[in-house]
């Protein structure tokens, strides 16, 4: 008698769908939302801490890091996001959230917070200002498929990477030249520029598969 192979459960035989969250007090979260969407994430708006304890991952967008800072205190999130992420949840901050996820700030406002995610100290607003803004071709560490364009909008640089932060792309010239602009700690990334206003979502791609992994 012939027996058929019992079929593998469909969840088994389709990629994993994680839901990563985009912390949605300010800055560019409708951008990081459609990018996730294209690499096979669920996003999901973040604004309460119920909402975060639910998500897989979380992005901290491009805006204001010092107005973010003060919303995560007024939204009662800012010791439960630092409670995640020293229990190891993937994230991932372009600009402002780069600033956030610093472990030190230069530059910044005293009373402005953030969250330690990576031993780095960050100089804010370090390129300049707003008329400031520039692009630039970079080699990105994992990315082999050619240089990433890179949107930098009063952007911030790493200062100082901790002995276990790689290293994943600096300016390549210019007086700017070796200047960090993204970093990978662990399950945790940041970029000082704006991956997801360029239409190259690789860095995107690299981040749902690190959560996948995780």
């Amino acid at each position: 008698m012939n027996v058929s192979p019992v079929a593998a459960p469909i969840a088994a035989q389709a990629p994993s769908r994680p839901t990563v969250g985009v912390l949605a007090l300010q800055g560019d979260v409708r951008e990081h939302v459609a990018a996730l969407e294209h690499c096979g994430a669920e996003p999901v708006l973040v604004r309460r801490a119920s909402e975060l304890a639910a998500v897989d991952a979380l992005v901290l967008p491009g805006g204001e890091s010092t107005a973010i800072s003060k919303l995560l205190e007024v939204f009662d999130l800012l010791e439960p996001l630092r409670a995640r992420l020293r229990e190891g949840m993937p994230a991932f901050g372009s600009c402002a959230g780069m600033i956030l996820l610093a472990s030190e700030v230069l530059d910044t406002r005293p009373d402005a917070q953030h969250l330690f995610g990576i031993d780095m100290t960050v100089r804010r607003n370090a390129f300049g200002r707003q008329v400031d803004s520039f692009e630039v071709d970079l080699a990105f560490k994992g990315l082999d498929d050619g240089p990433m364009r890179a949107v930098f909008i009063r952007a911030p640089w790493v200062e100082r990477a901790g002995a276990d932060v790689e290293v994943l792309a600096t300016v390549p010239d210019g007086p700017f030249a070796g200047r960090i602009v993204a970093v990978r700690q662990g399950n945790v990334v940041a970029t000082a520029f704006h991956p997801e206003v360029t239409g190259d979502l690789r860095v995107h791609e690299m981040f749902v598969e690190l959560v996948r992994a995780a």
